[in-house]
Formats: C-alpha cells, sequence, structure tokens
C-alpha cells in the first residue's frame, strides 16, 4: 500500500463513529449488514450514518450491493488487510519481542481469514 492510500484509510477511521460501523461491518462478515440495520444497531441517524459510510467507502474500507431495495455495506478485508500490512511493514527493526503480541493477534485473526475465505469459495 502507498502512503496517500494508507492516510485516507486511517482518516476515514479517526473518527468515533466511522470507526464503530467500521468494526461493526467487520463482525458482520461477507454477508454485511443493511444500512437501516447499522443505524439500529449503533443508535444513529441515518443521516449521520451515510455521511460515514460515505467516507468509509472513499477511502476503500467498505463495499456497498445492492438487495431489492435494501443496500447492503460490507468491510473490504483486502483493504484492512493492506492497511495492516503497511503498519507493520518494518515491524521489529531486529527486536522480536517488539512484535511478537502483534503476531498473537495476527495469528488468532487468521482464522477468521481461512474462515472468511471459505466462505467465499462457497458463494
Amino acid at each position: 500500500m502507498e502512503l496517500k492510500p494508507a492516510i485516507a484509510s486511517l482518516s476515514a477511521l479517526a473518527h468515533e463513529g466511522r470507526l464503530e460501523v467500521f468494526r461493526l461491518l467487520i463482525k458482520a462478515g461477507a454477508e454485511g449488514l443493511p444500512a437501516g440495520e447499522v443505524a439500529r444497531r449503533l443508535e444513529v441517524p441515518p443521516s449521520s450514518l451515510s455521511a460515514n459510510l460515505n467516507l468509509l467507502s472513499h477511502a476503500g474500507l467498505v463495499q456497498a450491493r445492492r438487495e431489492g431495495r435494501s443496500i447492503i455495506y460490507t468491510a473490504d478485508y483486502g483493504a484492512m488487510s493492506r492497511l495492516i500490512g503497511f503498519l507493520l511493514e518494518d515491524c521489529c527493526a531486529g527486536s522480536p519481542e517488539v512484535c511478537a503480541p502483534l503476531s498473537a493477534i495476527l495469528d488468532r485473526a487468521a482464522c477468521c481469514a481461512s474462515a472468511e475465505a471459505a466462505t467465499l469459495e462457497t458463494v
């Protein structure tokens, strides 16, 4: 990932409401959630949610698809992986103990990524 897209992603996430939306969509998985359900779960007005989803979408962190009358939003796991990879690219600097806690987190997340990939293959 290049610096400018990383800055755009981090800027989009540097807001409480947008971060909550993104984390909810990560939890929702590949199925995603309709915009109305996101607003209901986070107890935010539709206009605020729309603005937050728009910024996250422009940063490439979420995707939208239409299903009937609903717009379903999903987290873009590839974009999230690229951002995390960018942040950790030069981790450790010869001191593995610095990145050991991060490695444990990534190992836990890897099982979710494997399950997600298996789900996407069957779709």
